[in-house]
């Protein structure tokens, strides 16, 4: 899915990445970033809008199983950031009828949640949005949060111990599982046919119970009997997404997702890292599958490279450090921004979701500096050209597998 250097960009997809006020700590600090509001539902449908305004994919919601903390182990009790959040799932349900495009995806942690629980959220909020669901899949190794449930025990984990061959299996063992979650959501939101719903009165018959089907799951993970309780959703499967940092994450994105958020610094690595996962994606089965592959910038945008350098120097005065991310942090114009866009495009990734430092301020920069300039080079949409996320995403519509098998076809 490359492009070479004179050939015309493919559209990009651009989505965004919202959490609090934004991603940078100091932001909540900033003129109108609308702290006293974070709470409300207000504040993220008109976050929402905007992104929308925008012509935007999708935009993600961040959530967690612990608060914000500087610390990846523990919880840091700074009082100086934004700590606290409102449920992803929920938020995307409540602004979900006040739009009418863009796609919604919150943010769920794997690791400790129950699939089935999930499975008729997500469909529900598929419902409820007229086919604009998805959710972003997270793998949680805190010991902090296992705690919460105390269902499991789980070893310190350090980022800098990531390698050790011990937490290697810890890693693997996590991802198998996040892996076999995915799996056994994408069967629950199979177990109804999508014509299993008769809503005969004359009869008396609302479904008809031999397309229901149980899934009957069993892994080391989980044992799931199925149905769910949620009639297959508009977009049949909504879209499954991950963030992943390294080869077990790129794994769980070639071999289970539809979206993956990588996190390359320059057009090289974005190239290495695009590779890596096209060659497990082929490895697990699914070399003829479209799996979009997003590369995640913080951004500080503004009409001068300078304005944006004196802003960004500016919230870190006010933080008390320099910002530091996973993610490349881009300061500088929209035009500068699209540069950057299609040179990482052209190494292989097909979309990315940008996470504004100030969201009051970086947010709109988006919509209305980012997406014109694109659009002036022929790589942005100018109007939503599908009613559904997949469709946005050139995604087809997956028929139902347990349909395919009632007619005689592979699951």
């Amino acid at each position: 899915m490359s492009q070479s250097p004179s050939s015309p960009p493919e559209p990009l997809h651009l989505a965004v990445a919202l959490d609090g006020t934004g991603w940078h700590p100091a932001s909540w600090r900033e003129p109108g970033a609308r702290a006293s509001e974070l709470f409300s539902a207000g504040y993220w449908l008109d976050a929402v809008k905007e992104a929308e305004r925008g012509l935007l994919d999708f935009v993600t919601f961040e959530d967690a199983l612990s608060l914000q903390s500087t610390d990846p182990t523990a919880d840091d009790r700074r009082t100086d950031q934004v700590r606290g959040r409102l449920d992803a799932v929920l938020i995307a349900s409540r602004v979900a009828p006040s739009t009418r495009h863009v796609g919604l995806v919150p943010s769920v942690v794997a690791t400790h949640t129950e699939p089935f629980h999930l499975a008729k959220a997500i469909a529900t909020l598929d419902f409820v949005s007229g086919g604009r669901a998805g959710v972003r899949v997270k793998v949680s190794a805190s010991p902090h949060e296992a705690a919460h449930f105390g269902r499991r025990d789980l070893p310190p984990f350090r980022p800098q111990d990531y390698l050790l061959p011990e937490t290697q299996v810890l890693v693997r063992e996590l991802f198998t599982e996040a892996a076999d979650y995915v799996e056994v959501l994408r069967r629950l939101w199979d177990s109804w046919e999508d014509d299993a719903e008769i809503r005969d009165a004359a009869t008396g018959r609302f479904i008809d119970r031999e397309k229901l089907h149980y899934i009957d799951f069993e892994s080391k993970h989980f044992s799931v009997k199925g149905p769910s309780i949620t009639p297959r959703s508009p977009q049949g499967q909504p879209l499954v997404t991950s963030l992943a940092h390294a080869t077990l994450p790129y794994e769980l994105v070639a071999g289970s997702t539809d979206v993956g958020y990588v996190t390359p610094h320059d057009a090289a690595e974005a190239r290495a890292v695009t590779e890596e996962i096209r060659a497990a994606q082929e490895a697990a089965g699914r070399g003829g599958e479209t799996v979009h592959v997003f590369g995640d910038l913080v951004v500080f945008l503004d009409e001068t490279a300078g304005k944006a350098e004196e802003r960004r120097r500016r919230l870190d005065d006010v933080a008390g450090a320099p910002l530091t991310s996973d993610a490349e942090i881009f300061t500088g114009t929209p035009a500068e921004l699209a540069d950057l866009l299609l040179d990482w495009q052209r190494a292989g990734l097909t979309g990315f979701r940008l996470r504004p430092a100030v969201a009051a301020h970086d947010l709109p920069a988006i919509g209305r500096g980012l997406v014109p300039e694109l659009q002036s080079r022929d790589a942005f949409r100018r109007a939503y050209e599908a009613d559904s996320l997949r469709g946005l995403l050139g995604l087809s519509r997956p028929a139902n597998r347990y349909a395919r098998v009632r007619a005689g076809g592979q699951s």
